[in-house]
């Protein structure tokens, strides 16, 4: 990733007034010059802009900036990171083939999705519940397990979907043996790389053909604005397989105004045609349009990303290891401190390999506490902090905690929760910008709530000591 590129992808300053800064163009439509151009964009078959639901200049210059940061063809902006995946996996499972057929059931028969279990809360929501809901099916393996994707996958795959830094333990998959596995059976990779940003790490260079973020978090790094991005990395080839992709290598009757163009968006697209799909259907048709100023916003954030991202890096990493000698703290879930106690794991070696500036700021740890003896003892903790702030959002400037077991990840049943990881005194944590010896110090008077672990312990100016 250019820091070069964070500044001024995507944008060149035009007349009459050339403004350096994106301009926010907060306007729900645009005056046509003539009826011909009228009735040629809304067939699709001339550029540009017919209503700010599936398009805006602001909102343009958000997308191709995170399309060429990722190293994309194209993107599509969306109002939250949840909309974005929704949309991306939509768009890969499209009909249900009962519906297809032309029988009677509306439903997503026979569409699978495989999917880590190590998976934001929400997401898990979209695809256990909602996704349920529409008929989809969605089988979960552990992320590390190599044979257990390779098992998982069949022809009915539309999808498989992983995080490229997973929340909230920070673990690191494989994605290039994951990949293919995907890829050898003819199936797209959806990676949701908000955690990672592409400051760190860049998908579609590891075999993503799709790449996901809640612009929300990092991208904006203030926590003021929703946001979402889904960036198409023109890599997949509906085409070599047009049955099994008949959304986009399909003729299609919605596209037909424009047939001289071609009557599939794989012929009209191109390598963007996945992005088109996304814009075209989905988000025309279902609304969740991100609006001009919200673009802006999160344009702003992006042309600090690479700064702020190192500096979270660096807080993150002396806050790990203090944590992982703390004797309250059962274990830390931070790359960083992985390498010294299990230097083999899967997590070190991609670390190692696809990781050079780390990986990232959000991470989790374990209390050293027994929730059944003391099942006060998180809430204590928590409550006792004060630089770090409680909410449910990360990538902010500043601070965060959370409990994931009573928050983000709520909904999932315990044995979901185990299979990710996640046990009832895990904490995570979105390190911040602040002097890292101001959270440290938090820290420490915090954990002297939690009990056993911590008796008979005192701060001193260097840490804890007994």
């Amino acid at each position: 990733m250019s820091s070069t590129a964070n500044i001024h992808s995507g944008y060149t300053p035009q007349g009459p007034h050339y403004p350096v800064s994106v301009p926010v163009l907060q306007t729900t439509a645009y005056e046509f010059p003539s009826y011909a151009d009228a009735q040629q964009m809304f067939a699709q078959t001339k550029p540009g802009f017919t209503y700010t639901r599936t398009g805006n200049p602001t909102v343009a210059v958000l997308e191709a900036r995170v399309a060429e940061l990722e190293g994309g063809v194209a993107a599509v902006a969306t109002s939250s990171g949840q909309s974005a995946v929704a949309l991306a996996l939509l768009a890969l499972l499209g009909r249900g083939d009962a519906e297809r057929a032309g029988g009677a059931d509306h439903d997503g028969a026979g569409r699978q999705i495989v999917a880590a279990h190590q998976l934001y809360g929400g997401t898990m929501d979209l695809l256990t519940d909602t996704f349920a809901d529409f008929g989809y099916q969605v089988d979960f393996v552990d992320h590390q397990d190599l044979d257990a994707w390779r098992a998982a996958v069949t022809p009915q795959t539309r999808a498989v979907l992983l995080e490229s830094i997973t929340n909230p333990l920070a673990e690191l998959p494989d994605l290039p043996a994951i990949a293919q596995i995907a890829h050898d059976a003819g199936v797209p990779v959806v990676v949701d790389n908000t955690l990672a940003t592409p400051a760190l790490y860049r998908p579609i260079e590891h075999g993503a053909d799709i790449v996901v973020h809640s612009a929300t978090k990092f991208l904006g790094g203030h926590g003021s604005t929703l946001a979402g991005v889904l960036v198409d990395a023109g890599t997949f080839d509906f085409a070599a397989d047009p049955a099994k992709w008949q959304q986009l290598a399909g003729d299609k009757e919605r596209y037909a105004a424009g047939a001289s163009a071609g009557a599939t968006l794989v012929e009209r697209y191109g390598k963007c045609a996945f992005a088109a799909l996304v814009r075209t259907k989905y988000l025309h048709d279902l609304g969740p349009a991100l609006s001009p100023s919200a673009s802006a916003e999160i344009l702003r954030g992006v042309e600090t990303l690479e700064l702020r991202v190192a500096r979270h890096g660096q807080n993150a990493r002396a806050v790990a290891a203090h944590l992982a000698q703390h004797p309250a703290v059962s274990r830390v879930h931070h790359p960083s401190v992985l390498v010294e106690r299990d230097p083999e794991a899967i997590t070190v070696r991609v670390l190692a390999r696809d990781f050079p500036a780390g990986a990232g700021s959000v991470f989790a740890f374990d209390l050293a506490a027994d929730v059944d003896e003391d099942p006060g003892a998180v809430e204590r903790f928590i409550d006792a902090l004060g630089v770090f702030k409680l909410v449910a959002n990360l990538g902010d400037t500043r601070s965060l905690v959370s409990h994931p077991a009573a928050m983000t990840h709520c909904r999932m049943t315990r044995a979901q929760r185990a299979a990710a990881g996640i046990a009832e005194t895990t904490i995570r944590v979105s390190i911040g910008l602040e002097e890292p010896a101001d959270l440290i110090e938090d820290l420490n008077q915090a954990l002297l709530t939690v009990s056993d672990a911590s008796a008979g312990l005192t701060i001193t100016e260097g840490g804890v000591a007994r």
